[in-house]
């Protein structure tokens, strides 16, 4: 079972900004759109942003223009570049396999928790 172990989370203000990172126990080169996933308390785990093998990105409109994602092949791992950071982005967030859990596990996320 391959582990996916995230990280880079944090207490900031309003504006502020973070980079998350994921690092998969084994090769992700196979899978063709690895992404990040949150979860805010009271709500359904959502999908934010996700990349191809390719490159190519796509992303939810609520974190349009502020998150990047990226991913690089050789090293297994997954990051999620957060600029102009909101108090709705509070949330746990994961990275996994889209569709999730094709990894057949989910990580134990990082939290991210933005004041206004």
């Amino acid at each position: 079972q391959v582990q996916l172990v995230e990280s880079g989370g944090g207490l900031v203000q309003a504006g502020g900004s973070l980079r998350l990172s994921c690092a998969a126990s084994a090769s992700i080169f196979s899978i063709n759109r690895m992404g990040w996933y949150r979860q805010a308390p009271g709500k359904q785990r959502e999908l934010v942003a996700a990349i191809t093998s390719g490159g190519d990105t796509n992303y939810v409109d609520s974190v349009k223009g502020r998150f990047t994602i990226s991913r690089d092949n050789a090293k297994n791992t997954v990051a999620l570049q957060i600029d102009s950071l909101k108090p709705e982005d509070t949330a746990v967030y994961y990275c996994n396999t889209v569709p999730g859990g094709l990894f057949g596990s989910w990580g134990q996320g990082t939290q991210v928790t933005v004041s206004s």
